[in-house]
């Protein structure tokens, strides 16, 4: 599986590598050795204790409250061990977002629901979407957002202030005030720079006006593309410049 290389808002780049069909396989058979193991053990307590319930709705309460967790186990592991169950521990791999981030419990949900599809219930499909599909993903992982990756490939590093072609060894910064600038206010300059609709002009023009009031820098002789072009780069410069 190649290796993907994504860039954070945050500038910081996430290296990680789809974990192969062979490992998630294994994986899932590792599991399924320890749900065999802990449904017969529980099913032989059982017999030996006996439990002897007046109502059946208890019963029924009880039975589901202790066979509940085979049906569950790959949702509960990966919620409260990091996106990894025994197998995919044993074989290092791990569960996590497609830009590397930890998923939410939502999103583990998703992937443990869409299982009814992916799996042996449906004939594998998720083999078929895994073979398919970019970054080796099922069905389930396709609708979460999520991927399975290989622990020991994954690595985040701060991006190089070199790999911005417009710094130059003795770069310096217009304007210092665009240190002050959210990540989320430079990615919405970003996104008008790189815009191609037709009112691009006009939409430059206004955030360039609401920029320089937000910073409080007066008028210069520079176009409004130019200044905010200016202010992205002075805002990535100090951003990975100066952690």
């Amino acid at each position: 599986m190649s290796q993907t290389n994504i860039i954070t808002g945050q500038y910081v780049r996430i290296s990680q590598a789809p974990a192969s069909l062979a490992a998630r396989i294994g994986a899932w058979g590792i599991d399924i050795i320890a749900i065999m193991i802990y449904f017969t053990g529980i099913t032989y307590l059982i017999t030996k204790i006996s439990p002897d319930f007046d109502s059946p709705v208890l019963l029924f309460i009880f039975i589901l409250g202790v066979y509940l967790p085979t049906y569950a186990y790959p949702l509960l592991c990966e919620v409260f061990f990091n996106g990894q169950s025994l197998g995919k521990r044993i074989l290092k791999i791990r569960v996590v977002k497609k830009d590397g981030s930890v998923p939410t419990l939502g999103d583990y949900v998703m992937r443990w629901l869409l299982f009814i599809v992916d799996g042996p219930t449906m004939g594998c499909l998720g083999i078929v979407f895994i073979l398919l599909s970019k970054n080796s993903q099922r069905l389930g992982d396709m609708a979460a957002g999520t991927m399975v990756i290989k622990t020991n490939n994954f690595a985040r590093n701060r991006v190089l202030l070199s790999e911005f072609g417009y710094v130059s060894k003795n770069y310096k910064p217009f304007f210092p005030q665009a240190a002050d600038l959210t990540y989320k206010q430079a990615e919405v300059i970003q996104r008008c720079l790189l815009s191609e609709e037709r009112q691009r002009v006009m939409r430059i023009s206004r955030l360039s006006q609401k920029v320089r009031n937000t910073l409080g820098v007066s008028q210069m002789n520079m176009s409004d593309e130019h200044f905010l072009q200016a202010v992205l780069h002075d805002f990535q410069y100090y951003a990975i410049y100066e952690v």
